[in-house]
């Protein structure tokens, strides 16, 4: 595994590198909303998003990199292996000590060392980055500053962020790190991470055009997070695990794209 590679990313100063550059966060800092009409881009070049469990997915950039995120050592075919795996938090649904040595990048989101995770590689045409948030125990105590990793997965021109197990609103400082989101992967549990109406101020901060929900755990949690966003966003349900996503399909509502888990078959 490229160890080293994980660590640059981890500490990029080791190598004194500067960070890559955004996108999303050049956008996000010209103005609150900047017209998508300025980033020509054909429909074909897509991102493949596919649901494969609680909160883990797989996303397959155009030039065909892997990315996995919440990544729990579990694809299903076992001749799918991701170039690379994001595991945004120590908790075992989250994370796994035993990732399939045939993966090349794996990166934690939690902090190690002493040091909160620092990350921005570029796999293929999948650049990766994270914004750290504060986790809490399961009573309000055993608190750890950085330790979940939001995630931001940036191809094609869109700009996509897993937000693991987030336990706390953004900051305005955090906001501005992450920048545009496009789609956004919301948990919404409701109890584990945060309220429903918590996730969805998140998801009104970032912008979203697109959410999908994760993290919900039973049928009912996920009914009572569709019937709160009725009516302000439109509910579109894949009936399947997969959506493919391009900045000229992006939808013009705000929309709620349901899919269904399902491992690689």
């Amino acid at each position: 595994m490229r160890w080293a590679a994980a660590l640059l990313a981890l500490w990029p100063g080791l190598a004194g590198a500067e960070a890559l550059q955004s996108n999303c966060q050049a956008l996000a800092e010209a103005g609150p909303r900047v017209e998508r009409v300025s980033l020509t881009l054909p429909p074909e070049d897509t991102v493949r998003i596919r649901y494969l469990e609680h909160a883990e997915f797989a996303i397959e950039s155009p030039g065909g990199a892997l990315g996995v995120t919440d990544y729990i050592g579990i694809l299903g075919n076992p001749a799918v292996v991701p170039d690379v795996v994001t595991m945004n938090h120590a908790h075992e649904s989250h994370f796994t000590d035993h990732p399939d040595p045939r993966i090349p990048l794996v990166l934690k989101g939690w902090p190690e060392g002493g040091r909160p995770a620092f990350i921005d590689v570029q796999v293929k045409d999948l650049r990766i980055r994270n914004v750290t948030t504060d986790t809490r125990g399961p009573f309000g105590e055993g608190a750890m500053r950085d330790g979940n990793s939001i995630f931001l997965f940036e191809a094609a021109g869109l700009c996509i962020a897993h937000l693991g197990h987030l336990h706390q609103v953004p900051s305005p400082v955090q906001y501005a790190n992450i920048g545009r989101v496009d789609v956004v992967m919301l948990p919404v549990d409701s109890g584990y991470t945060m309220s429903q109406d918590k996730m969805i101020e998140v998801a009104n901060g970032l912008h979203a055009r697109v959410v999908i929900p994760m993290h919900w755990f039973s049928v009912e949690s996920l009914r009572e997070f569709l019937a709160k966003m009725q009516g302000s966003w439109v509910i579109d349900d894949r009936k399947g695990p997969e959506a493919d996503v391009s900045l000229a399909t992006l939808p013009a509502r705000r929309t709620v794209v349901l899919l269904t888990p399902a491992l690689f078959p």
